[in-house]
């Protein structure tokens, strides 16, 4: 997958060899990280809230975060971020909205 040309990036909470990511709060954690992120910069207060571009959610039962592309428009490097930190931890990735993947293995 091409993530320079994706309107929106899905990042499972699972590996390619289908366990589930851990810990449970993942999610959370790196949307909270991109939490600055957002449409007019930074503002005081903005960490309280995430960012419309990177919005933490689920697909079923499994946990994921949707990057959407106005975060690579407004800056690269933390788009970036977000794709490295999928392939460092070795998560499943798509451009489209996936289908709700059957329950992932305990890691």
């Amino acid at each position: 997958m091409d993530s320079s040309s994706a309107k929106k990036l899905y990042i499972l909470g699972v590996t390619k060899q289908g366990k589930t990511f851990r810990p449970s709060d993942w999610a959370e954690r790196l949307a909270g990280v991109m939490s600055q992120f957002r449409p007019g910069g930074s503002r005081p207060g903005s960490h309280i809230a995430y960012s419309p571009w990177c919005v933490p959610t689920s697909i079923g039962n499994v946990k994921c975060v949707i990057v959407h592309h106005e975060l690579r428009d407004h800056n690269v490097m933390a788009w970036d971020f977000c794709v490295h930190f999928a392939q460092d931890n070795d998560l499943q990735v798509s451009d489209t909205r996936p289908h709700p993947p059957e329950k992932p293995t305990a890691a």
